[in-house]
């Protein structure tokens, strides 16, 4: 099991939430701070098997606009190891 913590940009959010929860994945939308000029930047924490991994990737990438400045990230994404996991 693997949990992906994705930070986008306010106005990505709601494109790639879509995409995610049209191809099954299961998010969870947190509101975040930071960046230059402390930027309005959501948090999407999405867990999924491993294999599924790639596959979120994608749906990410595919889903986040071009930033405006090539030096920037259109999207931060961590990859973390889920010890255990339980739906009560």
């Amino acid at each position: 099991m693997k949990l992906m913590m994705a930070i986008l940009k306010k106005k990505d959010c709601e494109p790639v939430m879509q995409a995610l929860v049209e191809d099954d994945f299961r998010v969870t939308r947190v509101a975040s701070t930071g960046g230059f000029l402390r930027q309005g930047n959501v948090t999407l924490l999405i867990g999924t098997d491993e294999e599924k991994v790639e596959s979120a990737l994608e749906i990410i990438r595919t889903n986040v606009e071009d930033s405006d400045r090539p030096d920037q990230a259109r999207a931060t994404v961590f990859v973390l190891d889920v010890a255990q996991f339980e739906q009560l």
